[in-house]
This record gives C-alpha cells, structure tokens and sequence, in this order.
C-alpha cells in the first residue's frame, strides 16, 4: 500500500533533473507515489523518470534588467504559482521537493501558501539564485555541500551530499592503487562542454614539458570538444604518449576508477562523483560560472584534502607541468589525498534524502530530524 504521494519539482536541465530521479526511485522502494513538476525542456528525459505523472508548470527566468522582461517574468510565474496550486490541490503530495532551476519557484510558492511540507536540494556549495529565493519560506534545506550552521538558512541545513549515478557506486568499489615507479600512471582529464578548450591547450603542452621517464609512464584519456580532438590528439602523437580522446565517454565513472589523478572542472555532480569514488584531483573551477560555484565547490573538497584548486588563470603550461608531475613522483600523497577525497563522499546521499523527504511529509521539522539521527 503507497503511503501518499511526494511531487518533486526541477529545472529541465540533467543537473537538476538527476537527483530529483535518485531520489524518485528510493521514494517508490520506500512505497511512495512520486509526481514530478518542471517545464517543457524535461521532455527529452521524462521516458526514463520513474514519475506517476509529470506536469508541464510555466515559469520564467528572472535575469533581465528590462522591466517590461521583468514583468513578463512575474506574470508568467504567477500563472505557474496557480496551475501549480491547482495539481497540489488534486494530487494532495505530503510533501514538494525542489531542487533547484526557476521551474521550481512556482510549485514551492504554491506549496508553502497551501501549507504542505517543503523542501529544498541544492548540489553546490553556493545556493542557486531559485533555492535562494526560497529558502527563507521552505521546511528545510539539503545540501550537496552546504554547511549545517547557525544562521537562518544552516538552522534548517542538513548535509546529505548528492545523489550520484548507479555506476558512481559501483566505480567506487575499485579501491585506489597508486603508481609506482616504472608502472603505468592513468590521467583522466575531462573539463564538461563548455570548459574543456582550455584543458586541450594546456595539457597538451604541459604533459611535452615532463621528462621523458614520466611522459613514457602516462596514460592519458581526455575529453575535448569535437573540433578539437584531431589537433589534441596530433599534439599526444607527436609526443608518443598513450592516449584516448573523444567529445564524450559512456564510461566516464568506471574510467574515473581506473584513474591514479584526475584534472577536471568542479561542477557539483563532478565533485560528489570524484569524493564517492575516492581519486585524488586537480580541480580547476570554471572561471565564468554563475555565482562562481564550481570555486566553492572545490574549496569544499579541497578542504577535506582530497583535491587542490588551482584557478585556471594561475595556470601555465609550464605550472600544470609542474603539478602533474610532482604528484606523479609523490604515490604516498596521492594514495594519501584518494583516501581523504573518499573521506568526504557522500554514496548514500539519495537514502539521506529520502529519510529528510520523510521526516518533512510527517510534520517533524529539522531539529526533531537531526534528534532522531544523532
């Protein structure tokens, strides 16, 4: 027998969408009914999310300085506050869950003037700007990376990382091994679609600097974008190094697995995934990234020490140069900083979600949660 129904709502976006699915599937293990709220872009993805039903809720972008933009913002927002309102009113969820995009402002909005339970994901370590615009009316927060604390918003926190991939999980059964001189030193190095081009340049041109002893070690997979893979992998040739490169690997957790160091940006899903995994890294944040999240991303891992940060303008070729190869020469630290990244991964944060979801839909706040975990 279900024990009601849960409407989960998010942005239209993987990012947003993937977690919302994780924790999908524990509700419905758990016996829940699970709805999902969002808007139209989440169509490509709707065959493989496990929801009763899924509903199309408009929304809006609040970015534009232009006011007749901004009114056009709010009207359309308002007509979602009240469709949403009225799924609530037929569905009757023990709880909304949101986790972040501004599809999900008007299905919270509704949910809190109706008083049903709320509650917030957010991945980063920085609130997004639809959480941030919530948080004050929701139940309470969940953190990818935020931190539990005193103020208004931390009061109402509870860590419990980010949902990751089945894969994720099953990757991070492979316990690290480090390289040791004259054995095969595995680097992954992967940047997402739109931070990649700098890691085409600089690896590249960094890994020519090394000795020839390490070069000859190394073994190299890259993603670059499609336009520049023939020239990246012509510059590895050139260089007689082992190496894959491609726009997109199916494989990336497994590969990760395999990895003795790995060079990446810092979105919030990489972290986690890098953390449950346990690989000791070299994070470089996107410079251009909204709210410089993927910064307080990787500070959060590196200060755990299981990954240095090294902003993108520091970094020379000659200076990649120099880090890569000093970890190459150092197992005992990478062997020491896999061990501290896995310290800090969160593998069960989609059953730590699923236990806040419940506690929230039975009317207990976050201070009777964290009484009853402690």
């Amino acid at each position: 027998m279900a024990k009601g129904v849960i409407l989960l709502a998010a942005g239209g976006t993987g990012g947003h969408l993937f977690p919302a699915e994780a924790l999908a599937h524990e509700l419905i293990e758990r016996g829940w009914k699970v709805h999902l709220a969002t808007d139209h872009r989440a169509e490509r993805y709707s065959a493989q999310f496990p929801a009763v039903n899924i509903h199309a809720i408009p929304s809006a972008t609040l970015g534009s300085k232009n006011p007749i933009a901004v009114l056009s913002a709010f009207w359309m927002i308002w007509q979602g506050v009240r469709k949403a309102g009225r799924v609530i009113g037929k569905i009757k969820p023990g709880a909304v869950v949101g986790f972040g995009g501004y599809p999900t402002l008007p299905p919270l909005y509704a949910a809190t003037r109706r008083k049903v339970p709320t509650l917030i994901h957010e991945q980063n370590a920085v609130m997004g700007r639809a959480n941030k615009a919530l948080a004050s009316r929701v139940d309470a927060i969940a953190g990818g990376f935020l931190p539990e604390g005193e103020s208004a918003d931390g009061a109402k926190t509870v860590t419990t990382g980010n949902p990751v991939r089945p894969q994720v999980l099953e990757a991070a059964k492979t316990p690290y091994v480090a390289s040791n001189d004259g054995e095969p030193f595995r680097f992954l190095v992967f940047g997402g679609s739109q931070g990649a081009q700098f890691f085409s340049d600089a690896v590249p041109a960094a890994i020519a600097l090394l000795p020839e002893d390490q070069r000859k070690r190394l073994v190299i997979t890259q993603q670059a974008r499609a336009e520049d893979v023939a020239r990246v992998k012509a510059a590895y040739a050139e260089l007689g190094v082992d190496v894959q490169v491609s726009p997109f690997f199916t494989d990336m957790a497994a590969r990760m697995a395999t990895a003795h160091l790995v060079m990446s940006r810092s979105g919030a899903s990489t972290v986690s995934e890098i953390a449950v995994i346990g690989r000791p890294a070299l994070l470089v944040p996107y410079p251009h990234a909204l709210d410089h999240d993927q910064a307080a991303n990787a500070a959060a891992l590196a200060a755990a020490g299981g990954a240095e940060l090294h902003p993108q303008s520091t970094l020379s070729p000659e200076r990649v140069a120099e880090l890569v190869g000093g970890l190459i020469k150092d197992p005992g630290r990478l062997s020491a900083m896999a061990a501290a990244a896995r310290s800090a991964g969160k593998p069960d944060a989609a059953r730590l979600l699923a236990d806040l979801t419940e506690a929230i839909a039975s009317g207990k706040t976050v201070s009777d949660y964290r009484r009853t975990r402690a």
